[in-house]
This record gives structure tokens, C-alpha cells and sequence, in this order.
């Protein structure tokens, strides 16, 4: 778990700048992440494919999107990416 970065002596301390509170903020996900996954026990699905009934599928199915997402978007970035000083040149 890394710790959110101090804040500068001109700004004002927020409320995830101090780490009692990140903490929460932290093992709360965690926390509601393990009660969806106990509560996929007890949920009937309705479901359209024969790999949907493996225990926590919909998670890791997520999980694969989201790194795929990024993946995508970093191969993205380099075909559209442009020099810095693209716009001083018009």
C-alpha cells in the first residue's frame, strides 16, 4: 500500500492526506471486494455461458478487461502521440 504524497506547505491538507484516513479508504475496498465475492455463493445466475458458473469469473473477467483497457490505450498513446512543440509551429 503506498502512502498518497504530503501536500505542499500552500495547499491545504485534504482528507485522503492523512494516512488514518487512506487506510480506511484502502482496506474498505478490499474489504467490499471479498464480501462480492463470499455473496457470488449465494446469488443464482442467470447465466449464457457454461464458463460464467465458475466461481468468481465475472471478477477475473473484469480484471482482464481493465488490463486490457490499459494495454490498449499505451499502444494508443504512441500512434497518436505528437512532439511538444506541435502546436508552436501554426
Amino acid at each position: 500500500m503506498k502512502h498518497p504524497a504530503k501536500p505542499s506547505a500552500t495547499e491545504p491538507e485534504r482528507w485522503l492526506d492523512r494516512a488514518e484516513n487512506f487506510r480506511k479508504v484502502y482496506y474498505s475496498v478490499w474489504i467490499a471486494c471479498a464480501l462480492l465475492l463470499v455473496a457470488e455463493l449465494f446469488i443464482d445466475k442467470h447465466v449464457e455461458l457454461e464458463m460464467e458458473h465458475l466461481f468468481g469469473f465475472h471478477g477475473f473477467y473484469g480484471l482482464v478487461a481493465c488490463v486490457a483497457l490499459v494495454l490498449a490505450a499505451k499502444l494508443l498513446r504512441r500512434v497518436l502521440k505528437r512532439p511538444e512543440s506541435y502546436y508552436d509551429d501554426r
